[in-house]
């Protein structure tokens, strides 16, 4: 019995040293690998003295050993303070206006650009053709800016090389960049006017100007309106040459209609489809989108 009683225990004795020395062994590489975390954490600013983040979150440095850096968030500060001097009123004044002028920029630029043109002939060209839905108003006016970026780019390439560039670079103020950006398009303006003055006639003796002599003797608040009224005379005029071919159709499909009795047929659903087949035969698109940028000449 003393033997087996020995052989028992020696066997117990065995399968405990088996289980306990890989734990043993894993316990001392778990305390080593934290001792070298230690040691690399002192050498290593903290990531709130860098103001990043070493790990991203969810994520530990064992498991992916990438750090990810993350930029801080920017502190905006604003503060409100009395002015001191004339010099810090005006400026103020500056601003404010500034703001107000860019609050009204969109209004402006579709008053003194080719926008104004362009988006009228689209809209009658549309109902000439006794279109409802197609193409949408968004289109058509996605059509009219891009075609007006495209008039435009040179007048827009000088205002920014006379004005924006050299405001930012501290080169001219906020009073001399405006009148630099108003120039190219007083001279534009005044090109689409120069073969018919008659509007701008108008507005100076409305306000009782003497006659200029130049294009500096008129002032921007006179050729602005004058500029907006013959943009409207040329896109009617436009409208009418566009409507001409399409009543034609209207007319001979109600004329047909009539003498065959069909009265209770509407001539526009007949004749829709016809105008539709004229315009994409003659490539009405191109035509129209070519003649209305060399009409800007």
């Amino acid at each position: 019995m003393r033997p087996t009683r020995y052989l028992r225990r020696l066997g117990m004795a065995a399968l405990m040293s088996a289980f306990l020395v890989p734990i043993a062994q894993a316990q001392a590489d778990a305390s080593a690998t934290r001792s070298a975390d230690s040691a690399i954490s002192a050498t290593t600013p903290s990531p709130a003295a860098r103001g990043t983040s070493s790990f991203p979150s969810g994520s530990a440095a064992g498991v992916t050993g990438l750090p990810t850096q993350v930029q801080a968030v920017p502190l905006v500060d604003l503060r409100v303070r009395n002015p001191t001097t004339g010099k810090d009123v005006a400026f103020s004044v500056q601003l404010l206006l500034l703001l107000t002028a860019l609050s009204l920029a969109p209004s402006i630029l579709i008053l003194i650009t080719s926008f104004l043109r362009i988006s009228i002939v689209l809209d009658f060209i549309k109902r000439a053709l006794s279109l409802q839905q197609v193409p949408p108003n968004q289109v058509l006016m996605g059509i009219a800016l891009f075609l007006t970026m495209f008039v435009m780019w040179p007048t827009f390439q000088t205002a920014y090389a006379d004005s924006i560039k050299p405001m930012m670079d501290g080169k001219i103020g906020v009073e001399e960049a405006y009148y630099a950006a108003e120039k190219p398009f007083r001279v534009f303006m005044y090109n689409q006017m120069r073969e018919s003055p008659d509007n701008i006639r108008l507005f100076m003796s409305m306000r009782g100007l003497p006659k200029p002599n130049t294009l500096a003797d008129v002032p921007t608040y006179a050729l602005v309106p004058a500029f907006i009224l013959h943009e409207l005379t040329a896109a009617f005029k436009i409208g009418i040459l566009l409507y001409i071919p399409f009543i034609i159709i209207d007319m001979v499909v109600a004329s047909i209609l009539m003498s065959m009795g069909m009265i209770m047929l509407p001539p526009v659903m007949i004749s829709t489809p016809f105008k539709l087949i004229l315009f994409v035969l003659v490539d009405g698109w191109g035509l129209l989108t070519q003649q209305l940028v060399l009409s800007f000449q």
